[in-house]
């Protein structure tokens, strides 16, 4: 396993980081736990989580949620695992339905920290990230409750996600006013198929020393090699279909390509995103053991400048950086 720096922190992470959104919902305690032993047992020390993970929420929003972080808290209560990881999880989605049980105050910041370490069994979190930007609380309040919690010991780095350029500088802007470090890294939706962070997210994020972890590497199966999998006989969901039927002939032409190179689509997915030197590391977010197991090549897996421009043509991006994508 390869291992980069997060943002112009000194902590190493590996490439491939292991999402766990699906645990306790499309995949049951005991596979989460193979999983994670898999993962660990190939280098991966990023389990990347957020409290708001675990399966929908009943009406009175006293389950669903929170049960990624559970089962995560037991898995690391077996054994001397905690200090072989770097763990992430997230604060900003609703935890219950008083109007204070959710977003980015100093209220809800605290008690959400305190909630998920209870949850995850540890007594800090490696990597503290902003789910969304919280527009309507002050970056003041935002960063003095992330600092207390730096001081109390109970995070580590603080990241962000879905954030856009804008605001990812305003959020380096006050943090250095207060001599914090700020951003370490941010998550954005990033694949070949969802290149718009190429206009404004990525520059800040260089310009900055933010790390970039993509989420949804794979566009929500699409990268996958979908239309194999739909011509064996497996059926994909409506919405997926539609998506299918719009983007055929660039799937056509990508599976093709991944055909040539003897690799697997999803792999070659990965592998371009991990190309781009502002990229940290991409999330794998694995059903199974074997999804797993299919993507632990990508790290490893170097692409040609020839094949890097076919994947251009096949999936070009916005056309660069702005202005210059749209101004000349």
């Amino acid at each position: 396993m390869d291992y980069a720096h997060l943002g112009r922190t000194g902590l190493k992470v590996s490439r491939l980081a292991l999402g766990t959104m699906n645990f306790g919902e499309l995949t049951d305690e005991a596979t989460s736990f193979s999983i994670m032993d898999e993962a660990l047992g190939a280098g991966i020390n990023f389990f990347d989580t957020a409290d708001v993970y675990g399966g929908p929420q009943s009406p009175d929003m006293e389950k669903g949620f929170g049960i990624s972080e559970e089962i995560i808290g037991r898995w690391l209560s077996q054994g001397s695992r905690r200090d072989r990881i770097v763990l992430a999880t997230k604060v900003y989605q609703p935890m219950g339905t008083g109007p204070n049980d959710r977003r980015l105050s100093a209220y809800h910041i605290r008690r959400a920290c305190e909630a998920s370490l209870r949850r995850l069994k540890t007594d800090h979190i490696d990597l503290y990230q902003m789910h969304h930007v919280d527009r309507a609380t002050p970056w003041e309040e935002i960063w003095q409750a992330m600092e207390q919690l730096l001081r109390e010991g109970k995070i580590t780095y603080v990241g962000s996600s879905n954030f856009a350029g804008w605001d990812i500088a305003a959020a380096q802007c006050t943090a250095a006013s207060r001599n914090l470090l700020g951003l370490a890294s941010e998550q954005s939706l990033y694949n070949l198929t969802q290149r718009t962070i190429e206009l404004e997210v990525i520059p800040a994020l260089r310009h900055f020393g933010v790390g970039l972890i993509p989420w949804s590497p794979i566009g929500m199966g699409l990268l996958g090699g979908v239309l194999g999998k739909v011509a064996a006989g497996r059926r994909a969901a409506p919405q997926l279909q539609q998506k299918i039927a719009r983007l055929r002939p660039q799937l056509t032409a990508y599976e093709a390509l991944c055909g040539e190179l003897g690799e697997t689509p999803s792999n070659v997915a990965l592998a371009w995103l991990l190309h781009n030197p502002v990229v940290t590391a991409a999330i794998s977010g694995p059903r199974t053991v074997e999804q797993l197991r299919q993507n632990l090549k990508a790290p490893s897996l170097t692409l040609s400048s020839e094949t890097l421009a076919k994947l251009d043509e096949i999936w070009p991006g916005p056309g660069g950086e702005a202005p210059n994508a749209y101004a000349w």
